[in-house]
């Protein structure tokens, strides 16, 4: 492979997500820069918000589990899980903006690009923007006439978000592939390069797992909960694959 896609391939995997990149790189306590103890990290972990998010996500779809696997409904437990999904969308305030700034700084030089692009940046960062206007309306500060119409327009947007995310990380994934074939051909199988690529590469790959199960979940969404592939348990368990997911590459990047 070229130098050229060599560099391209690299500079596409860093668009995908530019403000995580650009936060890990000026942390000064990132784990790739100064060791830290758990206590420490679980600090930086709790300070941010999407490290709050993923753990409410996780206990959010820990309770739905438990909730679709007993005979008997407990109402408490219910509401439990109701609010938690609330508190999720307060943490969602101003988070499409972050999709706003991944659009601008994505790699635009092809016709592909652009569309995968405007699907995932801009899908996922309407979804956001409804996503304020909805807790909003379920935190009784207006009338909720339009809830209905918003979610489903949520749904929509969310789905789309994760179409266009997929074919971001099929393309980056192909990249890194390519990348890791060229480098093998002339360094050892021990050297730091080569391990911080297949690092990425699995991140890469768990990223595309948790696209898929979010999307599956965004499905039944738009399908109002019926259909094949939509019983409560299977969404259940999909959402906490995808939370667990999503914390792992939330703590390592802390």
């Amino acid at each position: 492979m070229s130098q050229s896609a060599i560099t391209q391939s690299t500079s596409t995997i860093a668009a995908v997500s530019p403000t995580t990149t650009a936060a890990m790189e000026s942390n000064p306590s990132n784990p790739t820069n100064h060791p830290q103890d758990f206590l420490t990290h679980l600090e930086s972990y709790l300070s941010k918000r999407e490290g709050v998010d993923k753990l409410l996500k996780i206990t959010r779809y820990t309770t739905k589990i438990i909730l679709s696997t007993t005979p008997h409904h407990h109402h408490r437990l219910k509401t439990f899980e109701s609010n938690i999904g609330l508190s999720r969308k307060a943490f969602r305030i101003g988070k499409f903006v972050q999709d706003i700034n991944s659009f601008r700084s994505a790699n635009l030089n092809f016709v592909h690009n652009i569309i995968l692009a405007i699907l995932a940046y801009g899908g996922e960062g309407l979804y956001y923007f409804v996503e304020q206007l909805v807790w909003v309306i379920k935190s009784g500060l207006v009338d909720g006439k339009q809830l209905g119409k918003l979610q489903k327009v949520g749904a929509w947007a969310e789905l789309i978000g994760y179409v266009g995310s997929i074919g971001l990380k099929v393309r980056d994934l192909k990249g890194i592939l390519e990348g890791e074939m060229c480098l093998v051909k002339r360094v050892e199988s021990g050297d730091e390069e080569l391990v911080k690529l297949r690092e990425k590469k699995l991140l890469k790959k768990l990223g595309l797992v948790q696209d898929v199960a979010d999307g599956l979940m965004a499905v039944a969404d738009v399908r109002g909960g019926k259909g094949r592939l939509s019983g409560p348990v299977l969404l259940a368990s999909v959402g906490l694959l995808s939370a667990v997911i999503s914390a792992h590459k939330n703590w390592l990047s802390c």
